[in-house]
């Protein structure tokens, strides 16, 4: 059974984000933990949160993925910056002790000048605060195109933050589609040869969950420009051996598109349709 899901609105908790999954053909679903552009997150109710585990339970949903807030920016040169992607991270982490078994994904960050090197050092330097915690959530890295300062355009970057920090039993990778394609690593053309450098530099263990995406923009663009499944450069084909890759076909998958909920429902069911 082909695990999918797209984004939701956390406005009104977890069950209403679970039966909206379902009433999409959707077994799992991704959600910010707040406003995607801000610092505000709405207090989570036990009760509903409770709910939802039963419900996912009896669904067989996959794990849900929370998505912590584009501002969130742990390598940034200004102090008040970090401490923001500092709040905001511990918080989310705490909060989401309500979901056991959900991930928690983010943009690793970008340096903005002070160099890749010392930016991965301050990721490192939250992930190590986030470990000494010790919530229980799987952190996920997500591969980036690239664009400007971005840390995670390449796959050694992201296994630098690996092995950097204390919190490397913890941190597990989501991969973009249209995020690596732009990066330039060709999944259109050479699939095995990009899942064969992922699992030498970073090891394929590592890989819990995908964006699923195409892309607006051509092979290394290092642009960030989501398309609607068959419609961009890595096309519908591409999508039918990608779900079915005998070393991805179990992992979630979850829909960035640009759609509303419809074309998330329809999108769903043309993947369903093509999983063998």
């Amino acid at each position: 059974m082909l695990k999918i899901g797209c984004h939701l609105s956390a406005s009104k908790g977890y069950m209403h984000m679970g039966k909206e999954a379902l009433s999409i053909g959707g077994n799992t679903f991704q959600f910010f933990t707040r406003n995607p552009r801000g610092g505000q997150a709405k207090a989570v109710d036990p009760e509903d949160a409770a709910a939802f585990l039963q419900f996912a339970k009896e669904h067989d949903f996959a794990p849900i993925l929370a998505h912590a807030p584009y501002t969130l920016n742990p390598a940034a040169a200004d102090l008040k910056v970090r401490e923001f992607a500092r709040m905001v991270f511990l918080d989310d982490l705490e909060r989401l002790e309500y979901v056991p078994g959900a991930y928690y994904n983010f943009h690793p960050g970008s340096h903005v000048g002070q160099g890749t090197e010392e930016g991965i050092r301050l990721i490192c330097e939250l992930l190590d605060e986030a470990a000494e915690r010790g919530p229980h959530t799987t952190i996920l890295l997500e591969t980036m195109s690239g664009k400007g300062s971005e840390v995670g355009g390449r796959f050694e970057e992201l296994r630098a933050i690996i092995d950097g920090t204390k919190a490397g039993p913890r941190l597990g990778v989501c991969l973009d589609t249209c995020h690596i394609y732009d990066a330039g690593y060709d999944i259109v053309n050479d699939l095995d040869g990009v899942l064969a450098e992922f699992d030498k530099v970073i090891g394929l263990d590592r890989l819990k969950a995908i964006h699923i995406n195409d892309t607006k923009n051509p092979y290394q663009s290092h642009k960030d420009r989501h398309e609607k499944i068959g419609r961009g450069y890595l096309g519908l084909a591409f999508f039918e051996r990608f779900i079915n890759h005998p070393l991805l076909r179990e992992l979630p998958f979850y829909l960035e598109t640009p759609n509303e909920l419809e074309g998330y429902a329809e999108e769903i069911a043309l993947l369903k349709g093509l999983y063998r």
